[in-house]
């Protein structure tokens, strides 16, 4: 494999919370390819949030690297990890974090402000507004919605917002941390559908965290947690050895 094409590359990693306590997570190597589609799949307990922080550069692991597009980020120092996930990241959270005293689109462009290399990819085409009505546009959502507070919207409508805040300028990297959750079986359905589509065409990575098995479909790969994570199998051999 062309290392070039890694977005994500996670060597020896080991993450724990006490110094003295079991690690979290243990992961010898794992890696994702430009343009892929994975959905990891893990119970509540299996480190799914954690492994998400650390690829976001909010937490460091003791041991260990990760790689994003070429750079090591858990070397850089706090201000430049920020700056990286602001640039290239895309976050869709589970609770979708949107600012309730700002509309649709300005929540939308939000991302721009922190990011002057995404605010550049944009402007290349539209200004951040116009971009922001079409990212919505093919989510969905037009008209005079896109200028209401974002706290008239139904739970479906919102998420769709979040999505394209994560989407707008194009970050490398797409994380979507179970942001289905909250939603009925056709909705889920769609959302995905409508993201997997502005990923494709955008050229991004898509990584998806869910414990919803019936998603997978969508998907190009599915991985376990529990397949990659030394922790969450030792913990249960420990479990097992006390019985």
């Amino acid at each position: 494999m062309d290392n070039s094409e890694q977005v994500i590359e996670i060597e020896g990693l080991e993450f724990r919370w006490q110094p003295a306590g079991d690690p979290t997570l243990q992961i010898d190597h794992f890696a994702v390819t430009r343009g892929e589609r994975i959905f990891i799949k893990g119970e509540s307990g299996s480190g799914k949030s954690t492994l998400l922080s650390l690829l976001g550069g909010v937490l460091t692991p003791q041991r260990g690297t990760i790689t994003l597009l070429g750079e090591t980020i858990n070397s850089l120092p706090g201000a430049k990890r920020d700056r990286f996930r602001a640039d290239h990241i895309g976050f869709i959270f589970q609770m979708f974090n949107l600012i309730p005293y700002l509309s649709v689109v300005e929540n939308v462009v939000l991302p721009l402000h922190f990011s002057k290399r995404r605010r550049k990819r944009v402007e290349e085409r539209h200004s951040a507004g116009e971009e922001a009505e079409r990212l919505l546009g093919h989510l969905d959502l037009s008209g005079e919605l896109l200028h209401r507070p974002v706290t008239e919207l139904s739970v479906g409508q919102q998420q769709r917002v979040a999505a394209a805040r994560a989407l707008i300028g194009s970050p490398e990297l797409v994380i979507a941390d179970e942001p289905t959750s909250s939603l009925d079986a056709d909705r889920r359905q769609a959302f995905i559908e409508l993201l997997i589509r502005e990923c494709d065409e955008a050229g991004n990575t898509l990584l998806f965290v869910s414990h919803d098995s019936s998603l997978e479909s969508h998907f190009n790969h599915t991985l376990p947690l529990g397949a990659i994570n030394r922790a969450v199998a030792d913990s249960k051999e420990r479990a097992d050895g006390d019985r």
